[in-house]
């Protein structure tokens, strides 16, 4: 990890404002910092610097090193071995406050967080009277809607995290302490709700919008209903705010599920109508500044410019398990299995034959199969989605669900079933959370979720997620694809037993070291 308080600057797209930022949690703004009284004058300023926001170099430290690590790996999803000790730890829960991955998590979602504070503050402080109150606070609300993304992960990684709206207060006051993990859920929902009231309801692809916001809101709240419970229980107050909002997506939104579940993973269809927040890529070559998340292809014949294959994840026998012989459109969309062909990997070269299980989702081919003669493996031009609608119908239906064993709602298995039939699988008349937790596996493998659906878990039940843990088998296997038999191997480590400790990171080593109040009890955020 980077040294902390390591100045850097963000470019807002190409325009010749700068605003100084850092690359750290405590991070403090350059005190060489170029002036900003000339820019934010204008809906079209405002509109440049909330863009900068939805990718580039301010997302890429997460979604390149901690995305599907923190997402799929430690979730027990995907295994890889052969890039360094940090991902076998994620795989065998024998990390630590030193792990690689865990602390260039933190450092990036600060990152990102530093970044919509920075803007926030700037459109606040220098936007004149000449520009709309509307479009003052639509330019607010993505960058808080951001935030808010930022600080949901940070919640459910760590619990417990220290809030900050204004970095420039750190240059007085460096050392901070946590604040209670009600307290960054309310932040989250704060943001959110400013953002659903002030994002217009339809913009431009790619931009979030007011259904973005209700989308998330939904989200949030279905799992801040289990925070502080126990007993299995969750709060009915907040089940119900999360189906409130989900159903106001669903039924006023005009939004619909793509047709086809493949092509959700295809560059042609990027920001599609089921697309709520997906970031933003452009093709790249340099470190750091675009979507790496073709290195993990699992052959450089099938990359731009045949190169950058590092090596794909191994899919676990345990996700292998999860998908009946009928769900076969999303497994094979999600992970290959030897004799899997793929015309549309490589298609001048007549296509890809998957020769061992590893991932599909984000191995999008090369320059040609894409359009894109300026691809290259640094910068994949696939616009990842972090909240499609699929997802709000799943958490409705679980908001309905609520505290009951099980549920045949009719409206919840309406849209409960719109997800699986639209992958080929047979709906069903009744539903209960296990077979909801497992559609939401499925359906969201190798999208960074299902490590947040058992944190989520967790609050309320953590017996039930810790025995689903301690269940799983972490292992990769082999695959005969005549005769479609899959052998589970040994583990790549010895698995230490999961607790409920384990659902809440270690704090990283550096940070402590730095700011040793986060080593002391949280602290209220709202007096």
């Amino acid at each position: 990890m980077k040294a902390i308080y390591k100045n850097i600057i963000l470019s807002l797209l190409a325009s010749a404002v700068l605003v100084g930022c850092q690359d750290d949690f405590l991070d403090r703004p350059s005190q060489s910092e170029i002036s900003t009284e000339n820019f934010y004058q204008t809906k079209e300023e405002l509109r440049l610097a909330t863009a900068a926001l939805y990718g580039g170099k301010i997302w890429a430290q997460w979604n390149n090193t901690a995305y599907l690590p923190l997402g799929d790996i430690l979730s027990g999803n995907l295994i890889l071995q052969y890039q360094g000790s940090d991902l076998v730890q994620l795989n065998t829960f024998t990390l630590s406050g030193s792990n690689g991955r865990l602390t260039t998590g933190w450092a990036a979602l600060y990152i990102i967080v530093a970044h919509c504070n920075t803007t926030i503050n700037a459109i606040n402080e220098k936007t004149p009277l000449s520009v709309s109150a509307t479009d003052k606070n639509a330019a607010i609300a993505e960058a808080r809607f951001i935030r808010a993304m930022a600080y949901y992960h940070l919640a459910m990684l760590w619990g417990e995290v220290p809030i900050i709206e204004d970095n420039t207060k750190l240059i007085k006051s460096p050392l901070v302490n946590k604040n209670k993990i009600e307290d960054v859920y309310r932040f989250v929902i704060e943001d959110l709700t400013f953002a659903a009231e002030n994002l217009p309801k339809t913009d431009q692809p790619g931009r979030v919008t007011s259904w973005s916001a209700k989308g998330m809101l939904s989200k949030v709240y279905l799992t801040r209903a289990g925070v502080g419970q126990t007993g299995g229980s969750r709060n009915q107050e907040y089940l119900n705010q999360a189906k409130k909002y989900a159903k106001d997506v669903i039924a006023n939104s005009g939004l619909t599920l793509l047709p086809s579940y493949a092509d959700l993973f295809k560059t042609k269809f990027n920001d599609n109508q089921e697309s709520l927040f997906a970031l933003q890529w452009s093709a790249t070559t340099e470190w750091m500044h675009g979507n790496h998340l073709l290195t993990y292809s699992p052959s450089n014949d099938i990359n731009p410019q045949k190169g950058g294959a590092w090596g794909s994840p191994g899919v676990s026998y345990d996700l292998y398990l999860a998908y009946t012989e009928q769900d076969s459109v999303r497994r094979k969309a999600s992970f290959m299995l030897p004799g899997d062909h793929y015309p549309e990997l490589n298609a001048a070269g007549g296509g890809y034959t998957a020769t061992s299980p590893g991932m599909k989702k984000h191995i999008i081919g090369n320059e040609a199969d894409n359009n894109s003669p300026a691809m290259s493996y640094l910068g994949s031009i696939e616009h990842n989605a972090l909240l499609r609608l699929a997802d709000v119908y799943l958490v409705y239906a679980e908001a309905v669900l609520g505290n009951d064993v099980s549920t045949s709602d009719a409206d919840a298995l309406l849209y409960f079933n719109k997800v699986r039939t639209r992958a080929g699988v047979d709906p069903l008349t009744s539903i209960n959370e296990d077979i909801i937790l497992n559609e939401r596996r499925v359906e969201f493998a190798c999208e960074g979720q299902y490590w947040y659906d058992l944190v989520r878990l967790s609050y309320y039940n953590p017996q039930k997620a810790v025995q689903l843990l301690s269940s799983q088998q972490r292992v990769l296997f082999d695959y005969d694809k005549d005769s479609k038999t899959a052998t589970p191997n040994d583990p790549i480590g010895t698995i230490s037993p999961a607790t409920s400790a384990t659902f809440t990171l270690q704090l990283p080593t550096t940070e402590v070291v730095v700011n040793p109040k986060l080593n002391e009890p949280s602290v209220p955020y709202y007096k």
